[in-house]
Formats: structure tokens, C-alpha cells, sequence
């Protein structure tokens, strides 16, 4: 892309930097690869003007689609260029706010509102769509605003949606705690409780996607998550094997959470054994830690104290690695 822009022998480079269709009432955050080259930009705006059907809006079928335009008599379109957007001259410009400076000239032009909804957002939107969410759109968290901590990529962003749409959501989108747990095989006890509040910081007794989309996301970032990883699989097996046991699992997590018979604690063996050959690799056992961050906090008291450097008001015999 780069060789084509910056040579005249070459057509002009065509990109759409939202990525998605939406309903042409408000801006996404431009995606940075026609930023990124540094070379100016021309910015183009397309309008779709319409009394009974917005044929711009994508979230229906090509053949409704395309029979809804048929018993028009007009579809009207209009295509606006807009002045050139240059990256500054006088010092390096990141491609971000080359990036912000071009998507607030076409927000102006059609004014609308610039958003830091972004095509992941899209994604996650159509997801809940799919899977017949009553507010789809309270799943969508502006993956690119900029009070965010981390980066969440999308696909990042789809799982944890998988993950809380499996909580069975009410119609607001809210997860309550017993749903919580039972998705993620825990029971109630001290421990749990805290694991909940630490989503729930609003202290509303229920969670939205985008609290557990963060509060998963901020114990993956940590410096350390990954070695308590390894920490936590190295205690629950013996060395002879490389793998963890069920009597093994069971007898580690048992000292934690108070499970009241083996059935509760096979259903947290079971998450953790994917293939269900009765034992826990080290590769499936990261990876579950991995795609459930939160259930980390189910080790962290047996960590050694290199990993309970860091606290956030919790209680130190519980979630460090929480914070």
C-alpha cells in the first residue's frame, strides 16, 4: 500500500476506514492503515438521501436489500470531496492523530458525531444480534476509546462476549451473581464474593459486558499474570507427571473454595479439561486461565509472595493479582 501511495504511477489507493457499513448517524474510529504511511489524504463523503429506506444501514439480508431498492423509484446517492488533510509538517505526527484530525473533517461534513466506537465494536453488535439479544447494543464498550487502560483486540473482545452471553444476560444486558458463578463453575464463599465485586465496581450486585470485558482484560495485562499461570499449574501436580490429576485439582482448589460435594468440583475440572480424558495438560490449563483470567484468583493465595506485590484495597488472602 505503501509503494502504490507514494507513486504517481499508480491509481490513487481506495480504503474505507471504518471498516463496516453503519446507519450513517454517527462516525467509527478510522482504522490506522491509511494513516500510517504518512501521505496526505483525501477525504471522500458519501451520503445516502432517503424518505422510506436506508439502503447505507448493512444489518439485513443482500435479497431484502436489494427488493426493498427495486420498489423504489430512486435511490439517490451523493459523493462529496473534501478539502486534502496533510500530516504535519513541522513535527512527527502519529498516525492516531492523523487519523483523528481527517475522521473530525468528515464528521464536520456530515455532521454527525465521532464516536471511538470502532469496527471491533461492530463485531461485538452483530454477535449479540445473532445470538438474539433484546439491547445489542449495550455490548459495545468503545474499544478504542482513550481513557482505556489496555488495548483489546476484537477477537479478545469476542470471547469474553462468548463467555458473559453464556451467564445468560437479563434484558438489560446485566449478569447477576449466581449467574456469574455458574458459568464459571465457582460456588459462593468469601472468595467469590470478592471476585465479583472486583467486576461489579459500581457495587450495583449485577455486571454489564464491559466491566468484565475490563476487569478480565486488566488481570491478563498484568506484568505477572502469566507466570502465575505456570505458578499455579506447578502446585496443583505432583512432578511426576505432566499433567494435573483430578484428585490432585481437587485437593488445590478444595483448600480455597468450599466445595460441598465431588460433583461441584468436577464441574470445575471438567472447564479446565477440554479434551475430557480425565486430566488437565499444562497447555489446557493455561489456556483456560488464559480465556477466564478471573478464575486466577482461585490460586492466588497459594502464590509466593513475589506475586502479592501489588494491591488495590483487596484482602490479602485473596485476589492479588486482581489488582
Amino acid at each position: 500500500m505503501q509503494r502504490k501511495a507514494s507513486s504517481n504511477r499508480f491509481p490513487r489507493v481506495l480504503l474505507f476506514p471504518e471498516g463496516t457499513t453503519t446507519n450513517g448517524r454517527f462516525l467509527l474510529s478510522f482504522q490506522m492503515g491509511a494513516f500510517i504511511p504518512g501521505y496526505p489524504i483525501q477525504p471522500v463523503v458519501v451520503r445516502y438521501p432517503y424518505v422510506h429506506f436506508d439502503q447505507s444501514w448493512g444489518n439485513i439480508s443482500l435479497m431484502k436489500l436489494m427488493f426493498r431498492m427495486f420498489t423504489q423509484f430512486h435511490n439517490f446517492m451523493e459523493v462529496e470531496y473534501l478539502p486534502v488533510v496533510s500530516p504535519s509538517q513541522s513535527q512527527k505526527e502519529p498516525a492516531s492523530i492523523f487519523a483523528e484530525r481527517t475522521a473530525r473533517a468528515v464528521a464536520s461534513a456530515l455532521n454527525v458525531v465521532q464516536t471511538s466506537y470502532s469496527y471491533g465494536d461492530m463485531m461485538l453488535l452483530m454477535k449479540a444480534y445473532e445470538m438474539k439479544q433484546e439491547n445489542p447494543s449495550s455490548f459495545m464498550v468503545e474499544l478504542t476509546h482513550k481513557d482505556l487502560d489496555y488495548r483489546i483486540n476484537t477477537m479478545e473482545a469476542l470471547e469474553f462476549l462468548d463467555k458473559f452471553l453464556s451467564m445468560d444476560p437479563d434484558n438489560s444486558g446485566h449478569v447477576k451473581f449466581e449467574d456469574f458463578l455458574e458459568a464459571l463453575r465457582l460456588k459462593p464463599c468469601d472468595l467469590t464474593r470478592k471476585i465479583f465485586e472486583f467486576v461489579d465496581f459500581e457495587r450495583n450486585g449485577k455486571i454489564t459486558f464491559k466491566q468484565f470485558l475490563l476487569a478480565s482484560t486488566h488481570v491478563m495485562r498484568q506484568p505477572l499474570f502469566q507466570r502465575a499461570c505456570e505458578f499455579s499449574f506447578a502446585m496443583c501436580h505432583d512432578g511426576a507427571h505432566d499433567y494435573v490429576s483430578r484428585e490432585q485439582f481437587a485437593c488445590t482448589v478444595s483448600q480455597i473454595i468450599p466445595f460441598t460435594n465431588d460433583e461441584d468440583v468436577a464441574e470445575l475440572f471438567n472447564m479446565f479439561d477440554k479434551d475430557g480424558d480425565g486430566k488437565i495438560a499444562k497447555p489446557d490449563f493455561l489456556n483456560c486461565l488464559t480465556k477466564n483470567p478471573l478464575l486466577i484468583a482461585i490460586f492466588a493465595p497459594l502464590l509466593p509472595d513475589e506475586f502479592l506485590h501489588v494491591s488495590n484495597g483487596l484482602p490479602e488472602d485473596a485476589t492479588h493479582l486482581l489488582c
